[in-house]
């Protein structure tokens, strides 16, 4: 199937599901995770071969500290693995990491291997891979407006040079275009919280089935549906 992608410069994904898929297994919640990181890559290796420039997963988000500890620690270990055995893939492709969302909270060996790996891809350009690791939509722009207040305060800008692109500036994504397709799995139909500044004019398709079992053929068709939309962005 020939996907065209010309159009697609930013996809994001909500990735969910994966208990649920576990539970319908007979496994624990933390199964669903293990194989829902294995998509990742998966699906990334594909997003690649697409030539589309930045794809945002949503890994781990700032509500998702209430979830079991237990689950929370498997995630994260998962994640942790997740870096460690992709990393030289995604030097030899080129692909950047960028991370939205306050690392800090994290475990410390997560922080760390993180970081090594923001370093040794910061050079490149050829595609963006944005992990959102504790991140929420509110929390990106009332950071990204204390910013601001700070700035303003300490003149390093003017109250009237505030607007949409220099806003846009203060946020995670501020290196990234707007998204222009966003794919939720797991049949539910809502944002969650994600990237609500970027999201703006994005396309949303929702997809039943969950993550863990979403595939390469159930991209094009979200990409194929895409394609088909007419988009407007307010005008006519």
């Amino acid at each position: 199937m020939k996907v065209d992608t010309s159009n697609l410069k930013h996809l994001a994904i909500i990735m969910d599901g994966n208990g649920r898929w576990a539970k319908s297994k007979g496994k624990p919640r933390f199964y669903g995770h293990y194989k829902g990181v294995l998509n990742i890559i998966k699906i990334l290796r594909e997003v690649y071969k697409l030539n589309i420039f930045c794809v945002s997963m949503f890994c781990f988000s700032t509500e998702n500290w209430n979830r079991p500890k237990d689950e929370i620690d498997h995630l994260f270990k998962y994640i942790e693995t997740f870096f460690k055995k992709n990393i030289d893939e995604f030097i030899k492709k080129e692909i950047k990491i960028n991370i939205s969302g306050d690392i800090s909270k994290l475990p410390i060996d997560i922080q760390k291997i993180i970081n090594e790996s923001l370093n040794k891809t910061k050079n490149f350009n050829k595609m963006v891979f944005n992990i959102c690791l504790n991140y929420g939509g509110r929390d990106d722009i009332v950071n990204a407006c204390k910013n601001i207040t700070n700035d303003v305060i300490n003149n390093k800008i003017n109250l009237n040079d505030i607007n949409e692109i220099s806003f846009k500036n203060y946020l995670y994504t501020k290196d990234l275009p707007d998204v222009d397709l966003l794919i939720r799995t797991s049949g539910e139909e809502r944002i969650s919280n994600f990237l609500l500044y970027q999201l703006a004019y994005a396309e949303l398709i929702f997809v039943e089935k969950y993550w863990p079992e979403f595939n390469i053929k159930d991209l094009h068709e979200c990409i194929n549906i895409y394609n088909k939309r007419k988009r407007r962005f307010g005008g006519l």
